[in-house]
């Protein structure tokens, strides 16, 4: 975002859109974040043609048939592949160059020549990061729903418990578990916002934080560390599961999100008091 972008003479709350527009912009417009977005978008077709070869390779009759064999477990499917790497990577590339990409090319500091707090184009960076998130979680979600419905339009659908349900109630649950992900992403990308703003490379802030998110899955398959399971946020990733039960139990969904609202509020915190005293040297 240039500097030019925001200096046209408005209010502060028009200043403050701006500058959430122009940082919307600037991350949907690079040619890396629309290829990520492509290959994200090619996952659940892989997915979908995997989960429909096996479904023909196997029993009609049998009980993994029909989990298998309908569109809504594509969706789920889907989220499960790319929740544990894929996205932290898409979101790590983008926040970690949010504050660091603009540091490095010199820009940061006209950014804060213009009448707008530290406070107010850190919240910008940080809103159109929560967009990010968003759009990174449903648009593979959703096509593999899509796909999914193609390659298996099943009326009725079997979820893990045994219990069957409707398409309807299958695309909710999808809907509930692509916020809850969306979630689990904001939660990370806080984190590596305020890495973000503690150096002036982007690539080693992309780098960090893209390690931190493979360290904290590594450490959470050591039973040895269970003590500090519940503070990693991966720990809650794949609670998404519990939204193919009959009855959903929603009780470690809300427990995930409480922790992912904690990592938002503590690393955000921790962004706003670095970027409020930070030398802005180039």
């Amino acid at each position: 975002m240039s500097a030019a972008e925001v200096l046209a003479p408005a209010g502060r709350t028009g200043l403050g859109g701006r500058l959430l527009a122009s940082e919307l912009t600037l991350i949907l417009r690079r040619r890396r974040n629309q290829l990520l977005l492509v290959a994200l978008a090619a996952i659940p077709l892989a997915i979908g043609l995997a989960t429909r070869f096996a479904g023909s390779a196997g029993s009609r009759d049998s009980v993994l048939s029909g989990l298998t064999n309908n569109g809504v477990v594509v969706g789920f499917g889907t989220l499960v592949a790319v929740l544990p790497i894929f996205l932290p990577l898409v979101v790590s590339v983008v926040a970690g160059d949010s504050v660091a990409g603009e540091a490095n090319l010199g820009t940061l500091r006209y950014l804060l020549i213009v009448p707008v707090s530290r406070t107010r184009l850190l919240a910008s960076k940080f809103a159109a990061l929560v967009a990010w998130c968003v759009l990174m979680t449903a648009v593979p979600a959703l096509i593999g729903l899509l796909i999914g419905v193609i390659l298996f339009p099943n009326a009725q659908i079997t979820v893990l418990s045994g219990n069957q349900i409707g398409l309807a109630d299958g695309s909710a649950r999808l809907l509930v578990a692509i916020g809850y992900g969306a979630l689990m992403m904001i939660g990370f990308a806080a984190l590596a916002l305020f890495i973000s703003t503690l150096t002036e490379v982007p690539i080693a802030a992309m780098a960090t934080a893209l390690t931190l998110a493979v360290v904290m899955q590594v450490l959470d398959l050591v039973s040895a560390l269970h003590a500090i399971h519940p503070w990693l946020i991966s720990h809650y990733f794949f609670n998404i599961s519990d939204l193919l039960r009959a009855p959903v139990d929603f009780s470690r969904l809300q427990h995930g999100a409480l922790v992912a609202l904690g990592y938002v509020l503590v690393f955000w915190t921790a962004a706003w008091a670095r970027l409020s005293t930070k030398d802005i040297s180039s």
